[in-house]
């Protein structure tokens, strides 16, 4: 199943395929920011219908020497990614790719695990879910998985560095995963977004409660 166990913290089930959980234990969620998450609220907004997992696979590169941003509009507020160009140019097309074609317009963040992560982009919404197509670029050797880092998800049997659409933004200090997930960038905008997400009530199966839509992602360059 294309999830994230919770884990203490050798493999992340994160992906567009079937993974089982592990069984292992959750970590201890991270003290939030204070008045991070509860200086707004999220605005009501209907679950979306799934989507269809077909999307172009990626062209050229981005620009070298350029920096974009894709910025993801969210019924909780705006969270901005500036992409990992130069540490992962495959990874960062394909993300970007995948903004300019609308694919993200109207899918969720469909997983919470407080003070580990926040996951989104299945087109299904249940974590199940992906763009019709598989990339594969292993990330940095010494890269750390901490707070505001945005990566793929992928399942445990994928080799390193795999990903489809579903990404996940690291919200504790530190989620000590081995460099195995697909480096996408970092979020420069929007943590307290991220830490209202993060906040958020969830069900047994780790889903919010209420849903958390992306309602538009862009992408600008300079």
């Amino acid at each position: 199943m294309a999830r994230l166990p919770a884990l203490a913290l050798l493999a992340l089930c994160l992906g567009a395929a079937g993974c089982g959980g592990s069984g292992a234990k959750k970590p201890a969620p991270a003290a939030q920011t204070p008045g991070a998450a509860t200086s707004q609220t999220c605005r009501k907004a209907a679950r979306p219908a799934p989507k269809a997992e077909t999307a172009r696979r990626p062209g050229a590169p981005l620009a070298a020497g350029k920096a974009f941003t894709v910025t993801l509009q969210t019924n909780c507020g705006a969270i901005g990614i500036r992409l990992a160009t130069a540490r992962a140019p495959k990874t960062a097309a394909s993300f970007a790719s995948l903004v300019r074609q609308g694919f993200y317009d109207g899918l969720t963040f469909h997983r919470i695990v407080p003070g580990f992560v926040i996951q989104g982009g299945d087109p299904k919404g249940d974590g199940q879910g992906g763009p019709g197509y598989q990339i594969t670029e292993k990330p940095p050797a010494a890269l750390r998985y901490t707070r505001g880092v945005v990566a793929m998800a992928k399942t445990q049997v994928d080799p390193p560095g795999s990903s489809g659409s579903q990404f996940f933004i690291v919200t504790g200090p530190d989620a000590q995963l081995p460099p195995d997930y697909a480096l996408v960038g970092t979020v420069t905008g929007g943590l307290a977004t991220v830490d209202r997400i993060s906040a958020l009530r969830t069900g047994p199966d780790e889903q919010p409660t209420t849903p958390v839509v992306i309602e538009k992602a862009t992408l600008s360059g300079s």
